[in-house]
């Protein structure tokens, strides 16, 4: 139970995990793993970037537009459905698909701002056809974290599609929570709980300026 929460709570857009980070080391570097650093990189210049201290809506809306570029919502989206996708008209599936991408974005944000002192070792990489594995680990001052992450190659670019956190794979997690509320419910309760969450992450950052982390509908 333990290392799920801990899986839960890192998943913010795991690539993200490492915006302030002391260093970075590559010891299995490709174009893969080098375009993976290359959203790290530009995620810690917009952090960074004194433009940006006192404007927090402008530099979440760049940090974010980053993300978006290297995630694939939609194969997110389907995998956290599994059998249940194929059931989903087109309209349906592009609806979860972006409630699905705002409901991370919406409870991990914050999550970029708040990491200092680590530092990611990139430890491997394995390639298999239109599949990818960047193997890292997160180094703290008291702990080290194994994050896997999973890409596909789409369109010629290589898109991050799940990560495992200590074992524990966030789209596991999140394919088990839908499974549940799908089976009491319905695919629109479903819907009307995302969006619910969603309304409150928003409303609640708007007024306090931060995001209070739960990993459930």
């Amino acid at each position: 139970m333990k290392n799920k929460i801990l899986g839960l709570r890192l998943t913010v857009v795991a690539v993200v995990l490492t915006v302030l980070l002391g260093g970075v080391s590559i010891s299995a570097a490709s174009k893969i793993t080098e375009d993976l650093k290359s959203t790290i990189d530009n995620v810690i210049a917009i952090v960074t970037n004194p433009q940006y201290k006192s404007n927090k809506s402008a530099r979440r809306a760049k940090i974010r537009q980053l993300i978006d570029a290297r995630f694939s919502y939609e194969q997110m989206g389907m995998r956290s459905l599994a059998k249940e996708w194929d059931k989903r008209s087109s309209q349906e599936k592009t609806k979860f698909v972006d409630l699905f991408g705002q409901l991370l974005e919406n409870s991990y944000a914050n999550k970029i701002e708040s990491f200092s002192d680590e530092k990611i070792n990139y430890v491997d990489e394995i390639v298999k056809g239109k599949y990818a594995m960047v193997k890292t680990q997160i180094v703290r001052k008291d702990a080290t974290i194994d994050v896997d992450y999973k890409l596909i190659r789409l369109g010629g670019e290589w898109r991050v599609y799940d990560f495992v956190i200590e074992g524990v794979s966030m789209i596991r997690n999140y394919r088990s929570q839908f499974t549940k509320i799908i089976r009491k419910d319905s695919f629109s309760g479903l819907v009307d709980k995302m969006t619910t969450k969603i309304n409150n992450l928003k409303a609640q950052e708007s007024q306090t300026g931060t995001v209070t982390e739960t990993d459930q509908l």
